[in-house]
């Protein structure tokens, strides 16, 4: 791909036009495999997000809110095909933007990315109410509206994926948006939005403000005319959006971060489960809420795991993102290196051990070399705070009751998987975990179809399936009095 479509200046998108900020302020993207400056983007502000925030709403009461939902949910299709079109060059910008791999690109983020949009614009002329019975002089039923103008604040680790996972349901149930990317990964967001205006979306009904959260992101969830916000990140910020939404008791839906346990009994299929488990803690270079970073195996297979674990940890191939061979790509920062690392250094001062990893891998780019600990307690920090890096923290347990007060002893609740033969513990497993999402015997996938989120400070509220309409959606009662 040339780089004209990557290099130079790329501007907000607020009313269906490119715009400088007001304040003409810029910051840098930055290609974390080789630290170089690849484009400059508009720092949004206060007034640049009120400006989006009156645009969306202006769309919301005007020809957006009028149109017939099956026409929503064609242009959401047009916006499917657009994407198909101009796949290839959103992989280049996510990979570029946040060093994800292509490969892995292709394989998961961008098929999620078009699953999900085609799944909502189904659903955008099947949001029904309910014929309710109550007397007989009356007829009553129920109708759910749109909330209106969304705030959507999506995170650096799937920019397009998550992303997506916002702007489909909101857009299907007839609300507009102000999406704010991650000032780490703006590019792709910035594409979506250019294309949803190509193929014929009005004006307004997707704002893209990029910038930093300490302004352009408060500045969303204080806006009195955002009447939902939705956050995908960290817990320390979940809370900074509740104390913000306060001020017009503005709908909230956090999904936050992770621990999660992967539990290997002794009787599971081993190569399945370490296949799995080093996909679940590897995958994206660790960057992933539900990854399987605490993984526990029972005392009598721990070693043979540990060892296993090791080796694909070695097999992985770090380089270029570009590259369709590559397995791992860097972090997406250097503060999110230096931050791994600093983990790795507490994991080693706690009295883990390093089996194999532990490094910054190589001089250029943000590299951190997958890192398997043996010799895990449950108290450690390393067994207990999120790392968001390819770090694996190995945990031996004795029987059931060890493996449950272990994976159940965290203050996050997103996800867990479980391997074993034994369908009796299964059953007993699942009902008694902690978390959102229960595996069995694999770890990872997930479908839009399928609700996602957690509880603690995993966030609450659910994304997907029909469970996001209700996230974008009020209930109406009306009652007509039919007389006697």
């Amino acid at each position: 791909m040339s780089a004209s479509p990557i290099s130079g200046h790329h501007n907000l998108l607020i009313h269906g036009k490119r715009v400088p900020t007001a304040a003409g302020r810029y910051f840098d993207s930055v290609n974390p495999a080789t630290e170089q400056v690849i484009a400059k983007v508009a720092e949004a502000d206060a007034v640049d997000v009120d400006a989006a925030v009156r645009s969306a709403r202006a769309a919301f009461e005007g020809e957006w809110g009028r149109m017939r939902p099956a026409d929503r949910g064609g242009l959401m299709l047009k916006l499917a095909d657009a994407i198909r079109d101009s796949q290839e060059e959103l992989v280049q910008l996510e990979s570029l933007d946040s060093g994800k791999p292509v490969s892995a690109i292709r394989r998961q983020d961008l098929p999620a990315v078009l699953d999900t949009l085609t799944y909502y614009a189904g659903m955008a002329d099947k949001i029904n109410g309910q014929v309710i019975p109550t007397r007989s002089d009356a007829l009553t039923y129920t109708i759910r509206e749109p909330l209106g103008v969304v705030g959507a604040i999506i995170p650096w680790n799937f920019p397009l994926m998550i992303g997506m996972w916002k702007i489909a349901p909101a857009l299907t149930c007839g609300c507009t948006v102000v999406l704010k990317p991650a000032e780490i990964t703006p590019l792709s967001a910035l594409k979506i939005g250019e294309l949803a205006l190509q193929v014929g979306f009005p004006a307004g009904v997707l704002n893209v403000v990029p910038g930093f959260g300490k302004t352009a992101g408060q500045a969303l969830v204080d806006h009195p005319d955002v009447d939902k916000v939705t956050f995908t990140g960290s817990p320390a910020v979940g809370r900074q959006i509740l104390r913000g939404a306060a001020g017009n008791l503005k709908r909230v839906t956090l999904e936050l971060g992770g621990k999660s346990a992967n539990i290997i009994f002794p009787d599971a299929d081993l190569e399945s489960a370490v296949r799995a488990a080093s996909a679940g803690v590897f995958f994206n270079s660790g960057q992933v809420c539900s990854a399987g970073s605490r993984i526990l195996v029972h005392q009598d297979v721990y070693q043979e795991v540990v060892e296993r674990i090791a080796a694909r940890a070695d097999s992985i191939r770090l380089g270029d993102p570009l590259e369709t061979a590559t397995g791992m790509g860097p972090l997406v920062s250097a503060v999110q290196m230096k931050r791994v690392l600093d983990y790795i250094d507490i994991g080693r001062r706690e009295g883990a051990t390093i089996v194999t990893g532990g490094t910054r891998g190589g001089e250029t780019g943000y590299f951190v070399k997958p890192t398997v600990f043996s010799g895990v307690t449950h108290e450690m920090r390393i067994s207990q705070e999120e790392i968001f890096g390819p770090v694996a923290a190995v945990i031996s347990f004795k029987d059931e009751e060890d493996a449950l007060r272990i994976a159940n002893g965290t203050v996050y609740n997103l996800a867990a998987g479980i391997w074993s033969s034994d369908i009796s513990r299964v059953h007993r497993f699942t009902r008694r975990l902690k978390a959102g999402t229960v595996w069995v015997n694999t770890f990872g996938p997930t479908d839009v179809r399928l609700p996602w989120g957690g509880s603690r400070d995993s966030g609450f509220g659910r994304e997907h399936g029909d469970m996001a309409i209700e996230n974008f959606t009020d209930p109406k009662v009306v009652w007509i009095n039919t007389g006697r």
